[in-house]
């Protein structure tokens, strides 16, 4: 059973109300013991009973309607005397309770930025002198909404209990200055710390028709927020109240989290600075004053071009960044600072704009970190020596120009320095004479330049800072920075064979085990059977063809009634309605011809890569190029070349992985020295085949230069499908495409933003290739986001694939690639599971922010939880046993 707030009458004048399980009964305490008295079946423990009959008049008030709130029943009972209660902070307490259930308030979750919050429920403060209905309606209208009620008499008892627990919410009662000045009363309250975020509400008479409306001018000055006609319905009250927590309170609570991020950003070891969009001051840490000689009363409130500029910057550094800064574009770099001495010293800067209310800058972040060099030090030491610094901040003051401002969680420096110094010189003594030629250098990458940085903090770093660094160093002259590391194989073998089987060359070569592919190139086209126009397709065919703009397209329908050749029909319906003839200024035999030659090189031996594979990449090409950002972003060249691509894109694959045939030394590893074998071969096949044979060379009419554009993205295109490179894309396109627009939404909600955005990625060649880059990758991989049975016939195909190439490995011999993929033991389910979870979440989550797909998103979803359901009842197959039998 449920019990509703306990009310705790205070000889002070305050009626507290608190939560009802402190008490293990729900029935009313009533009687009356030694120092005791009893009033209206209330239990008091006073010691001046008869002191305080004027506040216990508030329990004599009339009940809600049954609609309103739960009711009083109130009833004896024996014995309840021996239960002490605890004196609340003015010593006199009165309990009631109800028989029913109250709504019980409960934290709420609130998100502020990236900063998630816990809310506990609301308090409120009624001050009224007497009980009325209106008193009564906020009382039942706090218990309705879960908020815990305390209720005052006084002034003083006000003024105390708010003190106390700190409310978020106030009702004074405005209505009769007779009892007590409610403007003075809201004063006293205002004039304390707590109530910098309290919200006050006004209760002021009701007005009728004929009278003029009063101003609120006198109660905003007396430091109310705003008032309430009087109104004694529950659902009046309650909805002002919801709305005040939903409205000022909440906002108020994000304001107090703000305290958090000061207290952190007064701690920061790195100098902060935020400037107003005016570059007027409004805030600097105790990191910036240290840094710059200033106490932040000389800074706040001042513009930046009040203070003194050093003279060693560029004339025209300081308009070139805020012509960076005002696009909403971040910078930074290398900037030289005057400190209140007068000494010029050279910052590492990044200044950050900040978007507000209405899409516009409202702030710029400066974060500000001294260049480690012999002169800054020496500038600095001798500031502090001159500044006389002593104590705690001597000591901090050491470690701003000692340059140990690192983040040194970021990275286990003990472990660093257990492997390296052993293998490494003593840091002290090491040279850095090679930095003044590679600062000389007159062509720089970018990651040249961040290791360039790096070797720079090291100078007169301490010795663990320096090796850390060492480390950081030795990451980024990698190649591998785009792809995550796994843990062991014992964590997850269908991960780690997975993703070592797709994501290497195998290079693990076996002398005298070659492995040569029996390809037959297929130039002949005339065997074939194909319609002599787009029209002239058999009717079985043509009533699939209707449905294949959409995405649920069932591919191996097609298969079926097209013999295994699906490709050739599916391509020309396409490609008419891409108007891929038109560009390219061939006939539609010459087209027809070559889907049928590419088409013959597809291995129908193969259960996964042959041409239904290719047809099926074709179809979600084509289905994505239809979406809006796509379509405006790219050209009809570049829709062109991503069908072509998608056609083919593993024309002649022999069924086997690229660690397969590095593993095995095949002729197409040598040829393409093990690196992006297949993919190399197809693209130079393709070309090779369409070129040799005039009566299916597609691209004949076009002129050089054209031809060469169509080519080269062809060839991109297929080369991103090799999977060694897929983090590098996919967070290329994240950093490149996603992130910059959803910046550029956030910033600009009026109609057109979206044309404005791809009329952007236009203009830049370099994001176009992204988004082909990523469109192909996700039309190759994309059958785990097809319909439940496409997606299980796929699953069932790629994993019989691959269970072919290990029964070989074993055969020849060779390093097996995938162990988990043996035909006896694999868990089809857990190798989908793994493929989803590494490979396919975040590429189709970015490709959805971009294309906005969310029929895929969905099919993506029921999917997985088909495979984890799969997993969870210990099933290896793509179906349950009963499924099968059915």
């Amino acid at each position: 059973m449920g019990c509703a707030p306990s009310i705790h009458v205070s000889q002070s004048g305050v009626i507290y109300c608190r939560d009802s399980d402190e008490s293990n009964s729900s029935h009313q305490t009533t009687t009356i013991s030694q120092g005791t008295t009893t009033l209206h079946g209330l239990f008091i423990k006073t010691d001046a009973a008869d002191s305080i009959p004027s506040v216990l008049a508030y329990q004599s008030r009339q009940q809600p309607p049954p609609s309103a709130g739960p009711r009083r029943k109130e009833r004896r009972e024996p014995g309840a005397s021996a239960r002490a209660r605890a004196t609340r902070c003015c010593g006199v307490e009165a309990e009631t309770q109800t028989s029913n259930a109250s709504v019980k308030g409960s934290a709420t979750e609130v998100q502020i930025g990236p900063m998630r919050l816990t809310q506990d429920p609301i308090q409120v403060l009624l001050i009224f002198a007497k009980e009325d209905s209106q008193s009564d309606g906020f009382w039942w209208a706090c218990d309705r909404a879960g908020y815990r009620c305390n209720i005052a008499r006084t002034p003083e008892s006000a003024l105390e209990c708010f003190l106390d627990k700190h409310q978020e919410i106030i009702v004074i009662d405005h209505r009769n200055s007779r009892y007590f000045d409610a403007e003075d009363i809201c004063r006293s309250i205002r004039a304390t710390k707590p109530s910098e975020h309290t919200m006050i509400l006004a209760v002021v008479p009701r007005t009728s028709a004929d009278e003029e409306e009063t101003s609120v001018l006198p109660l905003l000055n007396a430091g109310f927020d705003r008032q309430f006609k009087e109104n004694s319905s529950i659902t009046a009250c309650y909805n002002e109240l919801v709305q005040i927590e939903h409205g000022e309170v909440r906002s108020q609570f994000k304001l107090r989290a703000c305290n958090a991020v000061f207290t952190a950003l007064d701690h920061c070891q790195e100098a902060i600075e935020i400037t107003s969009e005016d570059h007027v001051i409004q805030y600097v840490n105790p990191a910036f004053e240290r840094m710059m000689g200033y106490h932040k009363g000389e800074l706040i409130g001042k513009e930046l071009t009040e203070l003194p500029k050093s003279d060693k910057n560029c004339a025209d550094l300081i308009d070139n960044i805020n012509t960076f800064i005002k696009k909403g574009k971040e910078w930074q770099g290398v900037y030289y600072a005057r400190r209140k001495t007068g000494d010029s010293i050279q910052q590492h800067v990044k200044i950050t704009p900040v978007i507000g209310q209405g899409g516009k800058i409202r702030h710029f972040v400066s974060l500000k970190r001294l260049h480690c060099t012999k002169e800054n030090n020496k500038q600095l030491y001798k500031s502090h020596r001159d500044e006389k610094y002593t104590g705690d901040n001597s000591q901090s003051e050491s470690h701003s120009f000692k340059c140990k401002n690192r983040r040194k969680d970021s990275i286990d420096v003990k472990s660093i320095t257990s492997q390296s110094s052993d293998a490494a010189p003593s840091l002290p003594t090491r040279r850095y004479s090679s930095m003044a030629r590679i600062h000389s250098m007159t062509i720089e990458a970018p990651i040249t330049k961040v290791i360039n940085i790096i070797n720079a903090a090291q100078e007169n770093s301490p010795i663990t800072v320096a090796e850390a660094l060492d480390r950081v160093l030795e990451i980024l002259r990698t190649t591998e920075l785009y792809s995550p590391q796994l843990g062991t194989k014992d964590e997850d073998p269908h991960t780690s064979d997975l993703v070592g089987g797709l994501m290497t060359d195998g290079l693990r070569r076996l002398s005298g085990n070659e492995y040569v592919f029996s390809k037959n190139v297929n130039l002949s086209h005339s065997h074939l059977s194909v319609p002599n126009t787009i029209n002239d397709v058999p009717p079985c065919i043509a009533q699939l063809l209707d449905n294949e703009e959409s995405w649920d397209f069932n591919i191996f329908e097609l298969e079926a009634v097209t013999n295994k050749r699906p490709l050739v029909y599916l391509g020309l319906k396409i490609f008419a309605r891409f108007g891929v003839s038109e560009f390219l200024n061939c006939s539609e035999a010459t087209l027809r011809a070559w889907l049928q030659m590419i088409e013959a090189n597809y291995h129908s031996s193969n259960s996964y890569h042959n041409s239904t594979h290719a047809a099926d990449v074709l179809h979600a090409t084509a289905f994505f190029l239809r979406k809006e950002r796509v379509k405006g972003s790219l050209d009809h060249l570049d829709e062109v070349a991503a069908l072509i691509a998608a056609t083919i894109h593993d024309v002649d694959h022999p069924g086997r992985t690229n660690s397969f045939l590095c593993n095995a030394g095949s002729e197409l590893a040598v040829l393409y020295n093990d690196t992006a074998v297949l993919e190399s071969h197809h693209t130079a096949l393709a070309f090779q085949l369409t070129i040799k044979d005039s009566k299916c060379n597609i691209f004949k009419n076009i002129d050089r230069n054209r031809y060469r554009t169509l080519r080269q993205a062809i060839i991109d295109m297929v080369l991103a499908t090799e999977m060694t490179k897929h983090f590098e894309h996919v967070n290329k396109f994240v950093n490149s495409i996603n992130k910059p627009m959803a910046s550029e939404e956030t910033s600009s909600h009026s109609e057109g933003s979206d044309c404005e955005c791809t009329a952007n990625i236009k203009n830049f060649p370099d994001n176009q290739t992204l988004i082909k880059r990523m469109m192909i990758k996700c039309a190759d991989v994309a059958n785990p986001c097809r319909p439940l049975e496409l997606c299980i016939e796929w699953a069932g195909r790629i994993s019989e694939e691959y269970f072919a190439q290990t029964d070989e490995e074993k055969r020849q011999g060779l390093p097996v690639v995938m162990p988990v993929f043996d035909r006896n033991t694999c868990s089809i389910p857990k190798s989908q599971i793994s493929f989803i979870d590494y490979f396919i979440t975040d590429m189709f989550d970015a490709w959805d922010a971009f294309a906005h797909l969310p029929v895929l998103m969905q099919h993506l979803a029921n999917n997985y939880k088909h495979w984890k359901t799969l997993d969870e009842l210990k099933c290896k197959s793509v179906r349950l046993p009963s499924e099968n039998n059915n």
